[in-house]
């Protein structure tokens, strides 16, 4: 009996000592070198740099809120918004209450600022992502903020939607999701616009 729980003990400590080392070590050191080798740019956070300084992430959202950038789409997460170390959605079903409140606001803040604006407002203005960190908005998103960016930054209304169909990404793959635009990228791009410099 003694040998046999012997045994017992040492198979096990074998076949933890075995899967502590594959899924402790050989497999997060493979990954890491396969992402860095295949996919270094997000691997590392896919900064986003100007005059080598980082600005930002485009796998992040961030909080725009000044008349002359595009507003992103709206975050819910905790203590403040876009925080990547609490990625998380509102958990607030349609009817609640507290969701109506809140995309009432967005909505009453979208109608005061744009006012000239026609059409319905897209709904990625007014409700946040399942993440907090979406990045994203859709063209129609961006287009309904084309004016009045348009009018605080001295430029033609033409020059702002042209600005935006450049910087349109396809679905991934062609399949997946749906067309969308970067808003760190665009309002990068956007500054370049008005200081005349090429756009990278």
């Amino acid at each position: 009996m003694t040998a046999e729980i012997s045994r017992i003990v040492k198979t096990a400590f074998l076949l933890l000592s075995s899967l502590t080392v594959i899924t402790g070590l050989v497999y997060p050191v493979s990954i890491h070198l396969l992402a860095q080798a295949f996919f270094n740019h997000q691997a590392n956070g896919g900064p986003v740099s100007s005059n080598g300084r980082i600005l930002g992430s485009e796998l992040i959202g961030q909080s725009f809120g000044d008349p002359k950038y595009f507003w992103g789409r709206p975050s819910a997460t905790t203590p403040y918004p876009y925080n990547a170390a609490f990625s998380t959605g509102s958990n607030q079903g349609p009817t609640n209450p507290e969701f109506l409140d809140a995309v009432g606001k967005r909505l009453a803040v979208l109608k005061k600022t744009h006012p000239e604006a026609s059409g319905p407002i897209p709904m990625d203005l007014v409700t946040a992502s399942a993440s907090g960190l979406d990045p994203h908005l859709s063209p129609a998103a961006a287009n309904y903020q084309a004016r009045r960016v348009a009018k605080a930054r001295g430029l033609s209304e033409s020059q702002v939607t042209a600005l935006i169909r450049s910087r349109i990404e396809d679905r991934q793959f062609g399949i997946l999701g749906q067309p969308r635009v970067n808003i760190l990228k665009l309002n990068l791009a956007l500054n370049d616009l008005e200081s005349g410099r090429p756009s990278g």
